[in-house]
């Protein structure tokens, strides 16, 4: 998530990101998630910095090649006014938590139910009609199995990294940081990116 605290804004840039990524690289994940190419000996890499006004960024990677990805992705830092970092560098700032995405067809009032009974930490309602559950990573398989107990139809789920606390910025360097994020999102060999960016409304005008 691009923007924790304003669901409306971070579907919109989330949209933004992934209609702009290369086809060969959706595939590539695609191969990899699928368990295709090992013979490649694909490594998990993950690229932790900070980019324009001093948000967090950290870049989860598949590579054969790890020179190759260390400099791609340094590149991309450098040309866009940040640093790449070392490890352990801005991670202590994020959380790994469970993401469930429910359609809002569901009645509301069960799911808020289900979800808080079952032990998720936060519910949100978004722009395009759907729910999204927040947990805790200990409890994500609790959640999900409670919501399929009860038939409730989930969209889509996932373990990701959520920020303990966002960074607001003015637009022209909230500009500079989704630029940065969109060329992180570009390179053949990332998986994931994730920042602790607060985004302005009004960037959306700005970046489709």
């Amino acid at each position: 998530p691009l923007s924790e605290d304003n669901p409306r804004l971070r579907t919109a840039l989330d949209k933004a990101l992934s209609s702009n990524m290369p086809k060969d690289t959706i595939e590539r994940a695609i191969q990899r998630g699928s368990g295709a190419g090992e013979s490649e000996n694909l490594e998990e890499t993950t690229f932790e910095g900070y980019g324009p006004g001093g948000v967090a960024i950290i870049v989860e990677s598949m590579t054969d090649n790890n020179n190759r990805t260390v400099a791609e992705v340094r590149h991309a830092f450098t040309k866009a006014g940040g640093n790449l970092g070392t490890d352990g560098s801005v991670s202590y700032l994020f959380s790994k938590k469970g993401l469930i995405q429910i359609n809002q067809e569901s009645n509301l009032e069960e799911i808020i139910e289900i979800a808080i009974e079952s032990g998720a930490e936060d519910i949100e309602e978004n722009p395009d009609k759907t729910i999204t559950i927040i947990s805790s990573l200990e409890e994500y398989e609790a959640v999900k199995r409670a919501l399929a107990d009860s038939n409730i139809d989930i969209s889509e789920s996932e373990l990701s990294l959520v920020p303990e606390t966002t960074i607001s910025t003015d637009l022209e360097t909230s500009i500079k940081i989704y630029k940065l994020l969109e060329d992180l999102e570009d390179l053949d060999d990332t998986q994931n990116v994730h920042s602790n960016a607060d985004f302005p409304e009004e960037i959306v005008e700005h970046i489709n």
